[in-house]
Protein backbone atom coordinates (compact mmCIF):
# COMPACT_ATOMS: atom_id res chain seq x y z
CA UNK A 1 0.00 0.00 0.00
CA UNK A 2 2.93 2.22 1.27
CA UNK A 3 4.62 1.95 -2.51
CA UNK A 4 1.14 2.10 -4.37
CA UNK A 5 0.73 5.93 -2.67
CA UNK A 6 4.49 6.90 -3.27
CA UNK A 7 3.73 5.96 -7.08
CA UNK A 8 0.43 7.73 -6.99
CA UNK A 9 2.89 11.03 -5.20
CA UNK A 10 5.54 10.60 -8.48
CA UNK A 11 3.17 10.29 -11.10
CA UNK A 12 1.21 13.37 -10.21
CA UNK A 13 4.15 15.19 -9.74
CA UNK A 14 5.36 14.05 -13.43
CA UNK A 15 1.97 15.24 -14.53
CA UNK A 16 2.81 18.63 -12.85
CA UNK A 17 5.43 18.87 -14.47
CA UNK A 18 4.07 18.39 -17.69
CA UNK A 19 1.06 20.81 -17.19
CA UNK A 20 3.50 23.59 -16.11
CA UNK A 21 6.06 22.52 -19.24
CA UNK A 22 3.33 22.64 -22.06
CA UNK A 23 1.68 26.14 -20.40
CA UNK A 24 5.18 27.55 -20.72
CA UNK A 25 5.80 26.35 -24.15
CA UNK A 26 2.07 27.57 -24.97
CA UNK A 27 3.38 30.95 -23.73
CA UNK A 28 6.18 31.37 -25.94
CA UNK A 29 4.93 30.61 -28.99
CA UNK A 30 6.01 33.14 -31.49
CA UNK A 31 2.64 35.61 -32.00
CA UNK A 32 3.00 37.31 -35.46
CA UNK A 33 3.00 41.08 -35.15
CA UNK A 34 4.40 44.26 -36.40
CA UNK A 35 4.57 45.88 -32.66
CA UNK A 36 6.25 49.30 -32.21
CA UNK A 37 6.92 51.94 -30.22
CA UNK A 38 5.28 55.44 -31.48
CA UNK A 39 8.33 56.75 -31.72
CA UNK A 40 10.04 54.00 -34.23
CA UNK A 41 6.66 53.57 -36.13
CA UNK A 42 5.95 57.69 -36.38
CA UNK A 43 9.33 57.38 -37.50
CA UNK A 44 9.30 54.49 -40.00
CA UNK A 45 6.18 55.45 -41.58
CA UNK A 46 7.17 59.09 -42.38
CA UNK A 47 10.24 57.84 -44.70
CA UNK A 48 8.62 54.89 -46.46
CA UNK A 49 11.71 52.83 -46.14
CA UNK A 50 10.79 49.16 -45.91
CA UNK A 51 14.02 48.17 -45.51
CA UNK A 52 14.85 50.18 -42.37
CA UNK A 53 11.28 48.76 -41.32
CA UNK A 54 12.78 45.31 -41.47
CA UNK A 55 15.27 45.78 -39.89
CA UNK A 56 13.91 47.53 -36.67
CA UNK A 57 11.29 44.81 -36.45
CA UNK A 58 14.53 42.23 -36.50
CA UNK A 59 15.82 44.10 -34.21
CA UNK A 60 12.76 43.99 -31.49
CA UNK A 61 12.59 40.24 -31.87
CA UNK A 62 16.17 39.67 -30.96
CA UNK A 63 15.63 41.94 -27.81
CA UNK A 64 12.87 40.31 -27.53
CA UNK A 65 14.52 36.53 -27.37
CA UNK A 66 17.56 36.93 -25.26
CA UNK A 67 16.09 37.21 -22.09
CA UNK A 68 14.12 33.59 -22.87
CA UNK A 69 17.48 32.14 -24.01
CA UNK A 70 18.82 33.35 -21.11
CA UNK A 71 16.06 31.89 -18.75
CA UNK A 72 16.55 28.35 -20.74
CA UNK A 73 20.23 28.35 -20.01
CA UNK A 74 19.63 28.91 -16.45
CA UNK A 75 16.99 25.61 -16.33
CA UNK A 76 19.50 24.14 -18.34
CA UNK A 77 21.80 24.03 -15.49
CA UNK A 78 19.73 23.47 -12.69
CA UNK A 79 18.67 20.52 -14.15
CA UNK A 80 22.06 19.07 -14.63
CA UNK A 81 22.64 20.02 -11.42
CA UNK A 82 19.83 18.24 -9.95
CA UNK A 83 20.46 15.04 -11.83
CA UNK A 84 24.14 14.75 -10.82
CA UNK A 85 22.66 15.31 -7.27
CA UNK A 86 20.09 12.86 -7.93
CA UNK A 87 22.31 10.36 -9.36
CA UNK A 88 24.89 10.74 -6.28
Amino acid sequence: MLINSKAKIQNSKVNGFWKVLFFIAYCLLPIASQAQCAMCRASLESEGNTAKAEAVNDGIVYLMVIPYILVGVVAIVVYRMYSKKKAE
